[in-house]
C-alpha cells in the first residue's frame, strides 16, 4: 500500500513535469527519491516547474537531466530560494553567446554549494558568473560586439576546487585577472581558466592567503564546545565588500559572524585569531548583562564597551591563562606621546591606552588620570567577578573626567587603536521602545544629555537594497529618531474648524465604520459604571465580616474591528514650495490634511501614530515622532503636528523601515502604512535615480511579507514615472494638491472600510 502511494505520487510529479525526454523517464524516480528527502512540499512544486522549464527551452535533455540529479543536492546545501536562481541563470546563460557554458554551470553547482554553504554566497557566485559573461566582449572594426568566452566552461569545471582554495572574493579576483588580460586570446584565456598556466597558478598562490572560516569551522566549534560550552552557527562576512567601515565581528540571534578570512598577524596565526574572537565573543556571553543606553551619550557608550571588553577579556584569561599571550599580542600598542597632539579628538587614544592597561598588567602607563582608572579597574575585578553595571560606572567617571573640549572635533584619532579581535558590542544595548503593552508617548526621546546639547539617541542602522548588485548593503543606513519640538496647538485646531464642512461629511460614514460590538468588561477597580451583582455581593461580605472584593465597577470595550496606522510624512524641502493653483505652501496643505486624517481615525477609535522623516545622506536619516500609537490625539500631538518644517531630502526606504518597526509591534489584525510624499525617493549622496527609488520598492516587499500593507498618497503630478514601480497599484496621486484634505480620510476611509 506505502509503495502504491509513493509510485502514485512519483506519476504525479512526472506529469507535471510534463516531459518527452527518455533519458529524463530513466532517472526521475531516483531523482525524486533524493528530493523528497531534501525538499520541503514546497521546495519539491518549485523543484518541477524549474526543471519543467529547462526542459522546454529547446537545448535539448541534457539540461533538464543536470537540474534534476545536482538542483536539490544544492537546495540542502542553501536553501530552497536557490531553485529558481538555477533555472533564472540556466536561462540566462542559454540565451547568451555563453551557452555552451550552462550545463558545466549545472554540473558543477552542487560542489560548489558544499563549498558555500550559504544562500548569500551562492548568490554572490553566480553574480561573479553573470559579471564576467557581460564583460567577455570585445572591438571589431569600431563595433562592440560580444563573443562567447572560451574558458567559461573550464571555468566552471574548475571552480570547486578553486573555492576550497580561495574565499570568494578572491575567486572574484583570480577571475576579473583572466577577463582582463586574456580576453583577445581565446587559447591562452583557456589556459588560464583551466589551471594550465603558470600565471593562473601565480594568480591564485597570491588570492589564497590567510586562514579560510569554512575550512576551520569544525575547529573552531570544537573549541567554542569543549571550553566554553557553547555553540553557534558560525556566519562568514566579506571585509572586500567594505573595505572603508569595515565591519567588526558580532553576534546575534542568527548566529556568530566572523570574516571569511583571517590573515596571520603579529605572530599570530590565522586559526589562533579566529580562536581569540571567539573566546571574547563566548565570554560576553557568559557573563556580560544587558544595560539601558537610551540616556547615555556616544561617547559614554564607547567607554562603556571598552572598560566591559576588557571586563571580560579579564575573566577569560583568569579562566583559561594561556589565552593572555595572543591576546596581548593582538592588542595594538598605542602611542602615548601622541596624547599631546592638539586640534584632534583623541577619546579613541585614551580608551585604547585604558584597554592596553586593563589586558596587561605590565604595561606602563605615563598619564595620571588613565593610570588611575586601570588600578579602580583592578581593584574591582580582585573583589570578585564584578558585574557590567559596576565597570560601567568606572567608564562613565572615566570619560567624565578625561573629556576634553576637544573631543568634539570632527578629526578623530585612530591610529593603532582598533582592537580587532573584539566584537562591536551590539548585544550589550537595551533601548526603551514600546512593547506590546507599553504606552508610547516617546517620554525617552524628550529626555536631554546635561553635558552636550547635541546628544541623543545613537543611530539605529538598516540595510539598503542595491539593485544593481542584486544584494543589502548590510548596516548602511543611519538612521536618528527624536521627538518633534512643540508649536501652537492652536494653528491645527485652527485648520480643523475651517474643514468643519468636510468633517461634517465625513461624520456618517466614520459612524458605520465604528465598531458595533460592545463587549462588558467585569470585575474592574475602575470602570465605567458599577456592576450591581459584585457590588451586592461585596457589600454581603463586608456586613458578614469577610473581605469585600473591591472589583465592583465594569467597563465597555468594542469588538470587530482592529486596525493600527502609520502616517509616515515626507518632510523634504521640497515642501515649502507654493502649491500649483494655491496660495498655501505644500506643507501647509500637508499640515491640514493630516490633521484632518488624524481627527478621523481618531473618530473611528483606531490606534494611529504620526511620524515625520527627512536626509541628509545615508549617515543621517532624520524620523521624528509625531504622534505615539496610545498617545491621545490632543494638545500634545498637534502641537508637534504645527512645527513641521521642511528640510533636506527624501531617503524613503529607511523611513518605511523605521516606521514598520514600531507598527510590526502593534497588536492589531490589519497593519496600515499611509506615505504621504510630493517626490521620488533621492538623496544628494547617490547619482543614479533608480537606487532609492528600488531600495524603497524593496522596502514595500519586505513589509508586505511582514503583514503591513504599504499605501503612498503622492503629490507630484509627473509621479506615474516612478510611483509604480515603488508601490505597483497602492497608490494615489492627487493632481490638485488644494484637494489634498479632502482626499486623504477618504483615501483611509476606503482602505480600511
Amino acid at each position: 500500500m506505502g509503495e502504491s502511494l509513493r509510485a502514485m505520487d512519483v506519476k504525479v510529479y512526472w506529469q507535471r513535469l510534463n516531459c518527452n525526454f527518455a533519458q529524463a523517464d530513466k532517472i526521475f524516480d531516483e531523482c525524486m527519491v533524493e528530493a523528497k528527502a531534501l525538499l520541503s512540499k514546497q521546495g519539491l512544486v518549485s523543484y518541477i516547474e524549474n526543471a519543467r522549464f529547462l526542459g522546454k527551452m529547446g537545448r535539448g535533455p541534457e539540461p533538464l537531466l543536470v537540474y534534476l540529479e545536482e538542483a536539490p543536492l544544492v537546495a540542502g546545501q542553501v536553501g530552497e530560494e536557490v531553485l529558481e536562481d538555477l533555472r533564472e541563470f540556466a536561462h540566462y546563460m542559454s540565451t547568451h553567446t555563453n551557452f555552451k557554458a550552462m550545463v558545466p554551470f549545472l554540473q558543477t553547482s552542487g560542489a560548489v554549494a558544499k563549498r558555500l554553504k550559504n544562500y548569500t554566497s551562492f548568490k554572490r557566485y553566480i553574480e561573479i558568473l553573470r559579471e564576467m559573461m557581460d564583460q567577455t566582449s570585445v572591438s571589431v572594426q569600431g563595433h562592440h560586439t560580444t563573443f562567447p568566452s572560451p574558458g567559461l566552461p573550464d571555468m566552471l569545471k574548475q571552480s570547486p576546487i578553486l573555492l576550497r582554495e580561495l574565499s570568494l572574493e578572491g575567486y572574484k579576483n583570480w577571475v576579473d585577472y583572466g577577463v582582463k588580460y586574456y580576453s583577445t586570446h581565446p587559447g591562452r584565456q583557456v589556459d588560464f581558466f583551466s589551471l594550465q598556466s603558470a600565471d593562473s597558478h601565480a594568480v591564485m598562490q597570491r588570492e589564497r592567503h590567510g586562514t579560510l572560516l569554512v575550512d576551520s569551522e569544525r575547529k573552531l566549534d570544537a573549541f567554542l564546545r569543549g571550553l566554553w560550552q557553547d555553540s553557534d552557527y558560525l556566519v562568514p562576512y566579506s571585509l572586500i565588500f567594505d573595505e572603508l567601515r569595515k565591519p567588526m565581528p558580532y553576534y546575534d540571534d542568527h548566529g556568530i559572524r566572523l570574516p571569511d578570512v583571517y590573515d596571520d598577524d603579529r605572530g599570530v596565526s590565522g586559526i589562533d585569531r579566529y580562536r581569540a574572537t571567539l573566546a571574547h565573543m563566548a565570554a560576553h556571553r557568559r557573563w556580560s548583562q544587558k544595560m539601558v543606553v537610551d540616556n547615555w551619550s556616544p561617547f559614554q557608550r564607547i567607554g562603556v564597551e571598552t572598560f566591559e571588553d576588557a571586563r571580560v577579556d579579564y575573566l577569560a584569561c583568569k579562566r583559561f591563562p594561556g589565552l593572555k599571550k595572543t591576546l596581548i599580542a593582538l592588542h595594538p600598542e598605542p602611542k602615548q606621546e601622541d596624547l599631546a597632539v592638539e586640534g584632534m579628538s583623541l577619546i579613541p587614544l585614551r580608551l585604547a591606552i585604558a584597554s592596553r592597561g586593563m589586558l596587561d598588567p605590565d604595561y606602563k602607563i605615563e598619564d595620571a588620570d588613565i593610570r588611575e582608572f586601570v588600578q579602580r579597574f583592578y581593584d574591582a575585578m580582585k573583589d570578585g567577578e564584578s558585574s557590567s553595571r559596576d565597570v560601567a560606572m568606572i567608564a562613565l567617571s572615566f570619560i567624565a573626567r578625561t573629556r576634553r573640549q576637544t573631543d568634539a572635533l570632527p578629526d578623530t584619532y585612530f591610529e593603532n587603536t582598533e582592537v580587532d579581535y573584539r566584537d562591536d558590542n551590539r548585544h550589550l544595548w537595551i533601548y526603551i521602545e514600546q512593547g506590546d503593552d507599553e504606552e508610547t508617548t516617546f517620554e525617552h526621546l524628550d529626555k536631554r544629555q546635561t553635558e552636550d546639547e547635541h546628544e541623543g539617541l545613537p543611530p539605529r542602522h538598516y540595510h539598503e537594497w542595491d539593485y544593481n548588485a542584486q544584494h543589502y548593503r548590510p548596516d548602511w543606513v543611519s538612521v536618528y529618531e527624536a521627538l518633534q519640538p512643540r508649536g501652537n496647538a492652536a494653528v491645527i485646531d485652527n485648520l480643523l474648524a475651517k474643514n468643519s464642512a468636510t468633517a461634517k461629511r465625513l461624520k456618517a460614514i466614520l459612524d458605520m465604520l465604528k465598531p458595533q460590538d460592545r463587549v462588558r468588561v467585569r470585575y474592574q477597580e475602575d470602570g465605567s459604571e458599577l456592576d450591581l451583582d459584585v457590588a451586592i455581593r461585596s457589600l454581603i461580605d463586608f456586613k458578614g465580616g469577610a473581605a469585600p472584593d473591591p472589583r465592583v465597577n465594569m467597563s465597555h470595550k468594542t469588538d470587530g474591528r482592529n486596525v493600527a496606522v502609520s502616517l509616515v510624512l515626507d518632510l523634504s524641502q521640497s515642501l515649502s514650495e507654493k502649491a500649483a493653483g494655491s496660495n498655501q505652501t505644500i506643507l501647509e496643505l500637508s499640515q491640514e490634511a493630516v490633521s484632518l486624517l488624524a481627527w478621523t481615525i481618531d473618530q473611528v477609535g483606531d490606534k494611529f501614530a504620526i511620524s515625520g522623516f527627512n536626509s541628509n545622506t545615508r549617515h543621517d536619516v532624520r524620523f521624528y515622532h509625531i504622534k505615539g500609537y496610545s498617545e491621545e490625539w490632543g494638545e500634545d500631538s498637534k502641537s508637534r503636528l504645527a512645527s513641521m518644517e521642511p528640510s533636506y531630502s527624501t531617503r524613503m526606504g529607511a523611513a518605511m523601515r523605521h516606521a514598520a518597526h514600531y507598527l510590526k509591534a502593534q497588536q492589531a489584525d490589519k497593519k496600515l502604512m499611509l506615505i504621504l510624499t510630493d517626490g521620488e525617493p533621492a538623496d544628494i549622496d547617490v547619482d543614479d535615480d533608480q537606487l532609492l527609488i528600488q531600495d524603497a520598492r524593496q522596502a514595500v516587499k519586505e513589509l508586505d511579507q511582514d503583514g503591513v500593507y504599504t499605501y503612498c498618497i503622492n503629490l507630484d503630478p509627473k509621479a506615474d514615472e516612478y510611483v509604480a514601480d515603488i508601490f505597483g497599484s497602492q497608490y494615489s496621486i492627487i493632481d490638485h494638491v488644494d484637494r489634498l484634505p479632502e482626499k486623504l480620510p477618504e483615501v483611509f476611509i476606503s482602505l480600511t472600510k
